[in-house]
């Protein structure tokens, strides 16, 4: 039986996505076929034709974007043992990436191909739209935390060890920070974080311990004191303006000095230079790395599944179910463009 794929394509940096047949593309060896159920929507989906120039200059168009994939695995291909046609998953599409660049492995596809090491089953209480806002988030606040160019911290692990160290999350209500925060206190680390104060209260159920009003005149300050004689052992520093006040904080506690920044650009390069006159030492985050090492499997096939299954760990934040169909994906991406806070834009498949 011949199975028809759709797709919404790109047509050009600067063309729109439009709705149209696609190759069913069968899965090679390490990937598996998923048929999609929901995806999520991230800033990445919604950036424009310079952003495509400078970031992913590699891309061929017409291309499928779209990172963030849930449904159900109809094919696998050879090597693969621990997921089989049925399993309901997430799993994080990088079709975009540079070693990949196939618009087979965009998210925005009824039947779209996956690395299996970049797959995770989910337990049948969390529905394919919670799922959804996961992979491409917690993929990059992995990176942060556990590349050896990043933070290089332990993995997270079930029932984990209290390592009486602390990370800071800047940026602690959004999506990246939400997981941010579950793996580090998965890591075993006591977590403070900064919020608006609408957030405080849904940033402390991830699991920090401390929340700071990131506005606050005095939030270098707060934030010195609630980590006090705590060694901060690295920061996630999120958001346009994070950094700057992550590297004080960084520089008058005691600790290892790293801030894994998420944002990227000639600015963020100057105030790295200028934080290695304090002591601190500045990365900066790329999501898909952890495709081509050891953190990829680690986080997606040893611990998430467990830790779904245990509630130990939770998808977050909460989606906002905003539509149904691909179709629906374009007026998504153009709602995100207004803004979204402790939410995730979710559009069922």
């Amino acid at each position: 039986m011949t199975i028809q794929n759709s797709a919404l394509w790109l047509s050009s940096r600067a063309g729109e996505l439009t709705l149209a047949p696609a190759p069913y593309t069968p899965p090679a060896s390490g990937q598996v076929v998923v048929r999609t159920r929901a995806v999520a929507i991230n800033p990445l989906d919604a950036i424009g034709a310079f952003i495509y120039r400078v970031a992913f200059p590699w891309v061929r168009f017409p291309a499928i974007i779209g990172t963030d994939v849930a449904g159900e695995i109809v094919e696998v291909g050879a090597g693969v043992t621990r997921l089989a046609p049925g399993d309901r998953v997430i799993g994080y599409a990088v079709g975009l990436e540079k070693s990949r660049n196939n618009p087979a492995e965009g998210a925005f596809q009824h039947y779209v191909v996956l690395l299996e090491h970049l797959v995770s089953p989910i337990p049948d209480a969390v529905t394919f739209e919670e799922a959804s806002v996961l992979p491409l988030t917690l993929a990059t606040a992995a990176v942060g935390l556990y590349q050896k160019d990043q933070l290089g911290l332990p993995l997270p692990t079930i029932g984990p060890i209290d390592r009486a160290q602390t990370v800071l999350v800047w940026g602690g209500s959004t999506s990246l920070g939400s997981n941010a925060i579950q793996l580090a206190r998965s890591s075993g680390y006591r977590v403070v974080a900064t919020a608006s104060p609408r957030n405080v209260d849904y940033v402390r159920s991830l699991g920090a311990e401390a929340v700071i009003d990131y506005r606050s005149v005095n939030a270098v300050d707060e934030l010195v004191t609630a980590i006090g004689n705590s060694p901060l052992t690295g920061t996630i520093a999120i958001g346009d303006g994070s950094l700057r006040p992550s590297i004080r904080v960084a520089s008058r506690t005691q600790g290892s000095r790293r801030v894994a920044s998420a944002m990227v650009g000639p600015l963020i390069s100057l105030q790295a230079l200028r934080a290695r006159m304090s002591g601190v030492h500045v990365s900066t985050i790329w999501g898909g790395s952890l495709k081509d090492n050891e953190v990829g499997p680690a986080i997606f096939a040893d611990f998430l599944p467990n830790a779904l299954a245990t509630a130990q760990y939770r998808p977050a934040p909460v989606a906002d179910v905003v539509g149904t169909g691909l179709e629906a994906i374009p007026g998504a991406i153009q709602k995100l463009k207004g803004g979204v806070s402790a939410s995730k834009l979710v559009v069922t498949i």
